[in-house]
C-alpha cells in the first residue's frame, strides 16, 4: 500500500491538513499537488498519482478530463475525488456531500424549513446547496459576486436563518476577514463555515460573540477524507474515526497561548511546553524586538507606549494565525481588546497567575514605572476575560506545565 500514490490537487495548499488526516486513515503516500490552472490537464494525464482529492478552485475544472462521473457528482456539479478506472481513464466522485452532511449533523443546527444563504458559487457551494435542499431547507439562496443575489443586495435576505460559507474569505493566511456582517441578519440561528484553518474564522468569532450556534469545516474535511479513503482502497472505515481524527487534528494544530503579568513565568513555561510537546515557541516580545530592531525599553523610551502597543498588535496577529505553536505574550497584551481575536482564533489561552512579590521588574518598563499592586488590580479582570483557563505558577514550574497540558487536552 505504501506504493499507492494519493494526494490533493489545488491552487494554494499551504494551509491544508489533509496529509495529517490521511496518514491516520491508511498507509498510502499522500502529497500536495499545488499548481496553476494551466497545468491541471497535464497533471491529470500523467502517472503521478493513483487516486487524488481535488479542492478549490478545481472541483469543476477537472470534470471535462474524466471518463466517468458518478451520479451524485453529476447532481452536485463538482468532483473532489478521482480514481483510475480498470480499463483506463479517470472516474470522478464527490465525497463532500457526505462530509457536509456530517458537519450539519455534528453542528446540531436544523436545516429543515429554514432559509439558507450559501456564500460562494463554486463547487463547494453546490455541495452545500444540494445537501441543504435534501435536508428540507425552505429556501436556499446562493450569494455570488455578480449573480442576481450578490453581496451588494444582501439586505433583501436579512431574514436568512442559516449562513453557510463556502468561500475562502478569512482562510489562512488571510485571517481576520469575514464575507458578511452577521449583525445584519437578526433571524440567524446557525453559521457553518467550511474553512478549518483558522479554527475560528472572523465569521465564526462574530457568531460566537453574538451567541449564534456555529461550526468550522474540520469535521467535514475529515468525514469526506474518510469516504475518499474508502473509495481509494475499496474498503470500509468506521465513522468513529471521524471524531477521533478531528479531535487529534484539533489538538495537534491548536496553539497554546500564555498570558499574565510581566515576570510571571510565561517564557520559561513556554520553553518547557515547546520542548515537551515538540512545538515551536513564539515569543511576541521577541517578535517585537526583531521587527523594531531594538530592545523593548528602548522602544518605550524613543516612541512611547502607544507605538509599542501598535507594534505588539501586529506581532500578535502574525503569531495568532499560525498553527500548532506555543505562544508567550507580553504582560500588557490584554490592555488592547483587539488582541483577543487573533489569539483566540486558533487555540486556548492560559492565564499564568503568580504572586506579586515574586514578579521581577528588571528590563520591564511598565513594571518599573507603575505600582505592581495597582497594575495587578487593573489587569486581573482583563486576564480573566481573555483566558480559557487560569493556572497558578506558585509551585515547581513543571507542575504548572503539566496542568496546562492537561487542561489543553481536556
Amino acid at each position: 500500500m505504501k506504493n499507492f500514490k494519493c494526494g490533493l490537487l489545488g491552487e494554494h495548499l499551504g494551509h491544508s491538513f489533509s496529509p495529517q488526516i490521511h496518514r491516520q486513515l491508511a498507509d498510502y503516500s499522500y502529497d500536495l499537488f499545488e499548481m496553476p490552472k494551466e497545468d491541471v490537464e497535464g497533471f491529470l494525464k500523467s502517472d503521478r498519482f493513483d487516486a487524488i482529492n481535488v479542492t478549490i478552485p478545481y472541483k469543476k475544472t477537472v470534470m471535462p478530463f474524466l471518463a466517468e462521473i458518478t451520479d451524485e457528482a453529476c447532481r452536485i456539479g463538482s468532483v473532489n475525488t478521482i480514481t483510475r478506472l480498470p480499463g483506463g481513464g479517470l472516474r470522478g466522485d464527490n465525497t463532500d456531500y457526505f462530509g457536509f452532511s456530517y458537519m450539519v449533523q455534528k453542528s446540531g443546527i436544523t436545516i429543515h424549513g429554514k432559509k439558507v444563504l450559501v456564500l460562494g458559487s463554486g463547487g463547494a457551494s453546490e455541495t452545500a446547496r444540494t445537501v441543504c435542499s435534501d435536508l428540507g431547507a425552505d429556501t436556499v439562496i446562493v450569494i455570488s459576486r455578480s449573480g442576481k443575489d450578490n453581496y451588494a443586495n444582501l439586505s433583501k435576505h436579512s431574514d436568512a436563518e442559516i449562513i453557510v460559507n463556502t468561500t475562502p474569505v478569512g482562510m489562512y493566511p488571510k485571517n481576520g476577514a469575514a464575507p458578511v456582517n452577521l449583525a445584519e441578519f437578526p433571524a440567524l440561528i446557525g453559521v457553518l463555515d467550511m474553512i478549518y484553518n483558522p479554527s475560528k474564522t472572523q465569521l465564526l468569532l462574530d457568531a460566537e460573540r453574538l451567541g449564534i450556534p456555529h461550526i468550522n469545516g474540520l469535521c467535514m474535511l475529515v468525514a469526506q477524507a474518510k469516504r475518499a479513503c474508502e473509495i481509494f482502497l475499496g474498503t470500509t472505515v468506521s465513522d468513529g474515526e471521524i471524531d477521533r481524527i478531528t479531535s487529534a487534528i484539533t489538538a495537534e494544530t491548536g496553539n497554546i497561548i500564555l498570558i499574565g503579568m510581566p515576570g510571571c513565568g510565561k517564557t520559561t513555561l513556554g520553553e518547557l511546553l515547546a520542548e515537551k510537546l515538540n512545538r515551536e515557541l513564539i515569543d511576541t516580545d521577541a517578535l517585537i524586538v526583531q521587527k523594531a530592531g531594538m530592545a523593548i525599553p528602548e522602544i518605550f523610551a524613543k516612541f512611547g507606549e502607544s507605538y509599542f502597543r501598535a507594534l505588539e498588535h501586529s506581532c500578535v496577529c502574525d503569531a495568532g494565525r499560525l498553527s500548532g505553536k506555543v505562544i508567550a505574550t507580553g504582560g500588557g497584551v490584554v490592555t488592547r481588546s483587539e488582541n483577543y481575536r487573533p489569539l483566540h482564533q486558533n487555540g486556548k489561552i492560559f492565564y499564568v497567575n503568580r504572586k506579586i512579590s515574586e514578579l521581577p521588574t528588571d528590563g520591564r518598563p511598565i513594571s518599573q514605572s507603575t505600582d505592581l499592586n495597582k497594575l495587578y488590580e487593573q489587569r486581573l479582570p482583563l486576564y480573566r476575560s481573555f483566558c480559557d483557563a487560569e493556572v497558578k505558577n506558585d509551585r515547581p514550574i513543571e507542575q504548572t506545565m503539566h496542568e496546562i497540558i492537561k487542561l489543553y487536552n481536556r
